[in-house]
């Protein structure tokens, strides 16, 4: 197939193609997930995978979390040591301080430290190849996705929506089982561990430090329910700001040509605006979270400092055991926050995840049979047996369409705009497949056969050219990946191709641009007839080809063009009826039915339908130079009248 573009290009709607700031790795609250606990099981799928690392991951996070946990504790003794051997001097018993106790300690501290720091260091590793390899499926399982993806899917969604599923969404799951899943793993091991250490030391110092978490905990709940909103929309209106900027780049030479800047930055004013808002409501009150949890912090730890002074007084406590406790409690709160904190990236995660896991489960095209025949056989004969189809239910645009066309034949199918024949093509092509009635390809249902199989028998050639960044001898090949040069030279030599291609710089190894603004409207339009000329297919189907060709290119490519079609079943669809002349068959559609068939000759005699499509153009060209003489006429005769 020469260009598979699809025809009809949906109103691209403003899509999230940027990340947001705020929150670890740039992640913040966002869209609540609308199925939390299915959309992490199907995560928890691809993660089943790699289920043996992801235990090294558990054990040597926790080993990490339970070696700096004990560190305050032995800290604690070397505390009391010293303590002991200045009360000791001020005493002048003869004992000192310890030094050899306390260097043994300071040395077994450093290595515990040491160890911590390798095994974080594993499990980090680990859980960083998981996620670039979870990550790496869900690329690729997206991509090869939208291959299989219906056209019809494409008509309800914009493609920078599904191009954020690839950058935007995996990004944020990417991050989130890099860094989240770890910093659960040691938080819980964390709080745990630190609840253990503090209750070996002191149950009623505990208690009072405990008293700060649920104070903690509403605080953080309070916030997140008064912010969530806030961040939610300042993640749809980022979404706005990028799509609309996507679309006026895009489209700049038009929004100049018709004085749009003026409309364009009055609409980016309104999404910065609100964005702008959003984004400093949602900032000030996350950043509320910190100040007050230190504040709720220091009051218990404050508390535990003056009943830990008074346990120590009544020798119930060592000093070490104190100090140690007084470290506990402050890095107690750091796991609670971490959780917290997490607990919304969580959210923004399944939110990210359930948007891709949807899009996977969006229904795809089916292949009901693989083809069961002789496909070299197959020569070009094609029926229209009482098609009827509508875009959506209800709304039927090809009514009852039925046509034979033998092989070898040139048709081309006129009308009015909206007439329905674009729509006949989409239907051969099996973009679409028909509600009622059926296409036969020598007498077999096209659905009898593969889309891979029926699609190869086309050479299609779009009005919307599409070409991709890559040389202009890549470009033709692409009708044919197999093609030698000589191949693509001699495709490029039948389309008229060859003539403009030598006065390039670098000829047919010249790169196009992402554009292909490098080459002219015409010349691309050329190159991709070259491409289905290489294509060699054995049915035609050229919609508008020629519309964005100059008139004298036109003349120099007809002859190449009906050289093509020779031999070949042809379908062409021109506005510009003078183009069509040499038609075997003309299909005049208008509202999805055939209102007139036959040749050029035969419809201009029969004065129906076609005969006023053909002679409306000339009388508006008549209409033109009418005009054309009444305005110099008055010029004339303005002078006269002064």
């Amino acid at each position: 197939m020469s260009d598979q573009k699809n025809i009809q290009t949906p109103k691209r709607r403003p899509g999230g193609m940027g990340r947001g700031p705020g929150g670890p790795a740039g992640m913040m609250p966002g869209e609540k997930p609308k199925d939390f606990k299915g959309s992490l099981k199907k995560l928890a799928l691809y993660l089943s995978v790699y289920k043996l690392r992801l235990f090294f991951v558990l054990i040597f996070a926790v080993a990490s979390t339970i070696f700096m946990i004990v560190g305050p504790k032995i800290l604690g003794k070397a505390t009391t040591a010293l303590f002991e051997g200045i009360m000791n001097m001020i005493a002048n018993n003869g004992q000192g301080i310890d030094f050899n106790y306390i260097g043994q300690i300071i040395l077994f501290l450093l290595g515990l430290y040491v160890i911590s720091s390798i095994f974080s260091y594993i499990q980090g590793y680990i859980m960083t190849g998981v996620s670039m390899k979870v990550t790496y499926d869900l690329r690729r399982n997206i991509f090869a996705k939208i291959n299989r993806l219906p056209f019809k899917y494409f008509d309800k969604t914009s493609y920078g929506e599904v191009l954020s599923f690839l950058t935007n969404d995996i990004e944020t799951i990417n991050q989130t089982l890099n860094q989240s899943i770890t910093q659960i793993i040691t938080s819980i091991a964390t709080i745990i561990g630190i609840l253990v250490m503090m209750l070996s030391i002191s149950w009623q110092m505990t208690i009072v430090a405990l008293l700060i978490v649920p104070t903690s905990f509403i605080i953080v709940v309070v916030i997140v329910k008064k912010s969530q909103p806030h961040f939610s929309e300042q993640q749809t209106y980022l979404g706005h700001i990028n799509g609309h900027v996507e679309e006026m780049y895009s489209g700049h030479n038009v929004v100049k040509a018709f004085n749009g800047e003026q409309a364009s930055f009055d609409t980016f004013d309104h999404y910065n605006d609100t964005l702008y808002s959003s984004a400093w409501k949602s900032q000030f009150l996350s950043g509320l979270m910190m100040p007050m949890m230190t504040f709720i912090g220091n009051i218990g730890y404050v508390a535990v400092c003056i009943l830990g002074g008074y346990l120590a007084v009544n020798g119930r406590l060592s000093v070490g055991d104190i100090q140690a406790f007084i470290q506990y409690v402050r890095q107690f709160n750091q796991p609670i926050m971490q959780i917290a904190n997490i607990s919304n990236i969580l959210q923004q995660t399944t939110a990210a995840a359930e948007r891709v896991f949807t899009f996977l489960d969006e229904p795809e095209e089916i292949e009901e049979s693989n083809t069961a025949f002789d496909l070299s056989k197959v020569s070009g004969r094609v029926d229209f047996d009482h098609v009827s189809f509508g875009y959506t239910p209800g709304k039927t645009i090809i009514k009852d369409f039925s046509a034979h066309i033998k092989e070898g034949q040139k048709i081309a199918i006129v009308g009015p705009t909206g007439a329905g024949k674009t729509t006949i093509v989409k239907l051969l092509m099996r973009f679409y497949d028909v509600e009622s009635g059926a296409i036969l390809v020598d007498g077999h249902n096209i659905k009898d056969f593969s889309r891979g199989d029926l699609r190869g028998f086309f050479g299609m050639v779009l009005q919307d050219t599409w070409l991709y960044n890559a040389s202009i001898r890549d470009n033709i090949r692409y009708g044919r990946l197999d093609a030698s040069d000589e191949e693509v030279e001699k495709a490029a030599v039948a389309a008229q191709v060859d003539y403009f291609v030598h006065t390039l710089p670098d000829g047919y190894n010249m790169f196009l641009n992402e554009e292909a603004s490098n080459v002219s409207q015409g010349q691309k339009q050329l190159l991709t007839i070259a491409r289905a000329i290489l294509a060699d297919p054995k049915v035609l189907i050229l919609d508008e080809a020629t519309s964005s060709v100059d008139t004298r290119t036109e003349v120099l490519i007809q002859k190449a063009m009906d050289n093509l079609m020779e031999g070949r079943t042809s379908f062409v669809i021109a506005h510009r009826l003078s183009t069509i002349k040499n038609a075997d068959l003309i299909l005049v559609m208008n509202e999805g039915d055939i209102v007139e068939q036959g040749n050029h000759d035969n419809l201009l005699a029969a004065d129906g339908f076609y005969s006023k499509l053909y002679n409306s153009q000339f009388e508006k060209a008549e209409e033109e130079d009418l005009e054309n003489e009444l305005i110099q006429d008055l010029e004339d005769l303005i002078p006269n009248l002064n």
